[in-house]
């Protein structure tokens, strides 16, 4: 049920861009939505499992990688495809793939997967928007999964525990116990 709750919220994102007029708007949407909703999603998911360790490391996370982005925007100076400047690396990738690649250090790759689909959904949303280069996006979504790598634990679910036993001398084993 909770997985469930989780992904709604992930989909909710993909509806906006359903809401618009057309394709190219409807993308540039959902790219704009879904930046915030992925992150807050993994902030869901924790909140869900009573995780505050792992929201911590998810604003430590989004926190760096945004701030490696300004910074590297301001130095590099890069054109956007549009014209408009400050397009290197795209901020909107990566906060998508900062909350994506949280769920999948942190709890795996049944959150990590839908998640990185729907990032990826946000980096193409920017580069069909016509606001970012390809290598933009890649970059941005490279740093983000890279700080998570750096800044995010594997969730150890307090309700399993593993423990190994000895039945004799001749025989030892691993009890498994989960608590529901």
């Amino acid at each position: 049920m909770k997985k469930l709750i989780a992904l709604c919220l992930l989909g909710l994102s993909f509806n906006a861009s359903a809401q618009s007029g057309s394709l190219d708007s409807g993308w540039r949407t959902y790219g704009d939505y879904a930046q915030i909703a992925i992150p807050a999603t993994g902030y869901l998911v924790a909140w869900m499992k009573g995780d505050s360790e792992g929201a911590w490391q998810l604003t430590k996370g989004l926190f760096y990688t945004q701030g490696i982005v300004e910074v590297t925007k301001s130095v590099t100076g890069v054109t956007r495809p549009c014209g408009g400047a400050r397009s290197f690396p795209s901020g909107h990738t990566s906060a998508a793939f900062s909350g994506a690649s949280f769920m999948h250090h942190r709890y795996g790759w049944e959150y990590g997967l839908p998640a990185y689909l729907a990032a990826t959904g946000v980096a193409y949303s920017r580069v069909e928007a016509n606001k970012h280069w390809t290598a933009d996006v890649l970059v941005g979504a490279a740093l983000a999964y890279t700080v998570s790598y750096f800044v995010t634990d594997q969730f150890n679910d307090p309700n399993l525990s593993v423990v190994p036993i000895s039945m004799g001398k001749d025989a030892q084993g691993i009890a498994f116990n989960y608590r529901f």
